[in-house]
């Protein structure tokens, strides 16, 4: 036998690749057998007497050897760390729900899952206004100290991990739904190097799992799990969000939702959230103020905020009548050009000209289907 297969380890990757055992099965035979090399030592007749289909039984008595040491030889050359329940480094958190995941792929700083985290998901097609509430809060609860924990997904998912990234000294995790050898979506292959770098990408799949469907929302409960919140931007009534959100319930969690325009369909789960009690959050403070007793934010932070606020409207009082007119008649959520026409009282070239203006200032972003969108605060605008 190679020498990776003569370790812990090794038992431990040999049984988690059984065909047919989930985190559940797998308590329940460290219950019985205590130890992953017991499962494998175990008899045909131990083995099918707890229950174990037939190909799981079959792989058990015969294990992957080969599969198994391609897994320990890529970990090590990759600097990758897999913790299981009985690692001091487990997140504390995650020990404490139904169904912890017995094994935890890692690559970065491990020492983040005992951070004090918070969950932050969403649509992964978000409006551009989501996106950027998204990323203004991860970037003020990273800076006060929080690791932001998401999804990896387009949207708001890679909006919360940039946000924290651009924090100073700002942590994030990505717990996602392949094998950490994979980078899905592959458009994110840039960010997900970043946050292996800065941060840790986390999976309780094995090395070369693909994405497959039903394996998101397993990875939804690791997210909210981990974190001592979840704060949901942006949801439709059927997502994978809400998902999130009722775990993070079931597990004695905080959730925060953000309010947004009736007429926005991904606000209505946001909505439907807080009529269900979640907590309605307009700024992080609220987050803040939540959660003060397990990690107390620092004051000054809001002070600068208000500076730059003030300092935006400043800018935004500079601009000419005609535009100030445009501005005002851009909605938060998408609004159509002939909208804006009709409520300004200008010629719709005029208005077409300036909303061009507008968005390369900074003030509104043009979205889908040839709609604007205001921003909450402008980015880099200047006098016009």
């Amino acid at each position: 036998m190679a020498e990776h297969l003569q370790t812990e380890l090794a038992s431990w990757l040999a049984v988690h690749r059984a065909p047919g055992i989930g985190a559940t099965t797998l308590l329940k035979l460290l219950s019985v057998f205590e130890h992953p090399k017991k499962i494998l030592e175990a008899s045909h007749t131990k083995l099918t007497a707890c229950g174990l289909k037939k190909k799981s039984v079959e792989y058990l008595l015969a294990p992957d050897w080969q599969q198994v040491e391609k897994d320990c030889a890529w970990l090590e050359a990759n600097q990758a760390s897999v913790l299981t329940l009985a690692d001091e480094a487990y997140p504390t958190l995650l020990k404490e729900i139904a169904d912890p995941p017995p094994l935890l792929f890692l690559l970065g700083d491990k020492s983040l899952l005992l951070s004090e985290q918070i969950a932050m998901v969403g649509s992964r097609t978000p409006t551009p206004m989501g996106l950027q509430t998204a990323e203004d809060f991860a970037k003020n609860l990273a800076e006060v100290g929080w690791t932001l924990t998401s999804g990896l997904a387009l949207g708001i998912d890679t909006a919360c991990h940039q946000g924290a990234l651009a924090a100073q000294n700002g942590r994030t995790i990505a717990v996602i739904g392949t094998g950490i050898d994979r980078v899905y979506p592959a458009r994110n292959r840039e960010l997900a190097h970043q946050i292996a770098q800065k941060g840790a990408i986390v999976s309780e799949f094995p090395l070369g799992t693909a994405p497959v469907p039903g394996n998101f929302p397993r990875r939804n409960r690791i997210i909210s799990g981990m974190s001592r919140g979840v704060f949901v931007v942006e949801a439709a009534l059927r997502s994978g969000s809400l998902i999130t959100a009722k775990q993070a319930l079931e597990q004695g969690r905080e959730v925060f939702a953000l309010p947004g325009s009736i007429h926005n369909p991904l606000a209505r789960g946001c909505h439907s959230l807080i009529r269900q009690g979640a907590k309605l959050v307009e700024t992080a403070e609220h987050i803040y103020e939540e959660l003060i007793e397990i990690l107390p934010y620092r004051p000054q932070l809001m002070s600068e905020r208000t500076g730059n606020k003030a300092e935006d409207e400043k800018v935004q009082a500079e601009l000419d009548a005609d535009y100030q007119a445009v501005l005002t008649h851009v909605g938060f959520e998408p609004t159509a050009v002939d909208t804006v026409v009709e409520r300004s009282g200008l010629t719709a070239d005029a208005v077409c000209s300036m909303l061009l203006v507008l968005e390369l200032q900074g003030y509104i972003v043009s979205t889908h289907g040839g709609h604007y969108c205001k921003l909450s605060e402008p980015s880099g605008a200047h006098q016009i």
